[in-house]
């Protein structure tokens, strides 16, 4: 007999699903805890445990509100939350579903410029290997900022006033909002694939929020990737971001960026000046060293005595001559004594004497090998008559030819007159023919 008081674990779950879900007070629920068991799922969902000393419940944030976060959430972190209670019916347990959350004690900005700054030093962006030098006279500048800004102004007036006579392209991009990171990224690979000698990319000062898109993890990968020597300007002197570290060189403000991509012109000119001095002081020291050397060669003994100094070389020269011919004839002669000699010694070994010495050796091994193949043809030969002559005794056909037969019944051979009757049809094998007879009478020997 059935009894209604009585509910199925379905409906008692159905039910405390909408006692939870009409409570208003907990539809809206802010929430210190710390994180354990946290799962990042591979469709986007986060599944976490949230806990304190004295108790824990599982929790879950969907994609569609987690894909804001700023940081990465992990075991061990205490955050702030805000969150409504639901009901998981297969299991009839109460969770939690957050609508938003923050890092405990420090902005959730802060912790995800930290934690993306860890990463990316531990992957070695950060190393000064990866670091490009500036060119010392660039020829194109490739300026990436907000064209309608200050820092933009601060940079071309800059860089008119210390370089006038390079080429400055702006590369304009958004440096805040949602657009900024993108454009900043977009700008980049544009810049890698024109020709560029270095790039100043930044913005004026800001808060964490408005400075955000030079923190992005794109941003500065885009950074690291491009081949073109990159200035990091953003924000002023106290203010560092992910960008600053990641490009080859940071500047405290974009004016200092500016300063750092060309030289001044004062000091090109003031080195020219220098430069110009030296090279004047070099040209005046060796006219005097070679105004010097030749006033000591006009008073030399050539100059004055030239005549006298002819003679002289005339009668070194024939001297000269004769000792050449004299090393001549010599290297001569003892180029022909080594000739000779070396012709001697090659005639000892000439490959004619050789070729005769192994054709006579040749002709003397045919004949021996002649001789060993008669002798042991004529062994071969006696051997085998031998052997055929001890055939020939063992051979029934020559014994048939001194007068003796083989009888045969039916193709078998008689050995005794057991196997015929009288009547049967026999063969006589002689040393020249058959013989075919048939059995009149069969007399056994008795005295066998």
């Amino acid at each position: 007999m059935s009894d209604d008081r009585y509910l199925t674990v379905t409906a008692l779950t159905r039910y405390m699903k909408r006692k939870l879900e009409t409570d208003k007070h907990l539809k809206d629920i802010w929430l210190r805890a710390e994180i354990s068991n946290f799962k990042h799922h591979s469709r986007g969902h986060m599944y976490m445990t949230l806990k304190d000393d004295g108790a824990r419940i599982q929790s879950v944030m969907f994609a569609g509100q987690n894909k804001g976060l700023k940081f990465t959430p992990e075991n061990g972190m205490t955050v702030l939350i805000r969150a409504e209670i639901g009901l998981y019916e297969p299991q009839g347990q109460y969770q939690l579903y957050i609508q938003h959350m923050e890092p405990d004690g420090v902005g959730a900005l802060y912790q995800a410029y930290e934690q993306l700054k860890e990463k990316l030093d531990k992957e070695g962006l950060f190393s000064a290997v990866h670091k490009k030098p500036l060119p010392a006279y660039p020829e194109h500048i490739g300026v990436i900022t907000s064209p309608t800004g200050a820092a933009v102004r601060d940079i071309l007036t800059t860089i008119r006033r210390r370089y006038p006579i390079v080429k400055v392209t702006v590369l304009p991009v958004a440096v805040q909002g949602e657009r900024s990171a993108p454009s900043l990224v977009q700008a980049l690979s544009y810049a890698e694939n024109h020709n560029f000698d270095v790039l100043i990319i930044g913005r004026g000062g800001g808060s964490i929020e408005e400075l955000w898109s030079f923190n992005e993890e794109s941003v500065a990968r885009a950074i690291h990737k491009v081949s073109i020597p990159v200035i990091s300007a953003v924000g002023h002197e106290t203010d560092f971001t992910i960008s600053d570290f990641v490009a080859d060189v940071r500047a405290a403000t974009p004016t200092g960026a500016a300063e750092m991509a060309v030289p001044a012109r004062e000091e090109l000119l003031h080195r020219l000046t220098q430069l110009r001095n030296r090279m004047q002081y070099v040209v005046r020291q060796s006219y005097r060293q070679e105004a010097n050397r030749l006033a000591k060669l006009k008073a030399s003994y050539a100059f004055r005595y030239p005549e006298q100094m002819l003679r002289q070389k005339e009668i070194e020269l024939d001297k000269l001559s004769d000792r050449l011919s004299r090393s001549g004839m010599a290297a001569v002669t003892a180029g022909k004594q080594r000739f000779t000699t070396l012709a001697n010694r090659l005639s000892l070994v000439h490959p004619g004497r050789q070729a005769e010495r192994y054709r006579q050796q040749l002709d003397a091994l045919e004949h021996r090998l002649r001789q060993a193949m008669g002798k042991q043809h004529e062994r071969k030969q006696q051997k085998f008559v031998h052997q055929l002559n001890k055939l020939s005794l063992l051979n029934p056909l020559e014994t048939m030819k001194r007068g003796y037969s083989i009888s045969y019944k039916q193709d078998t051979i008689l050995k005794s007159v057991a196997q015929v009757t009288t009547g049967d049809d026999v063969q006589i094998h002689l040393a020249d023919g058959t013989i075919d007879c048939i059995v009149k009478d069969v007399k056994e020997d008795t005295n066998g």
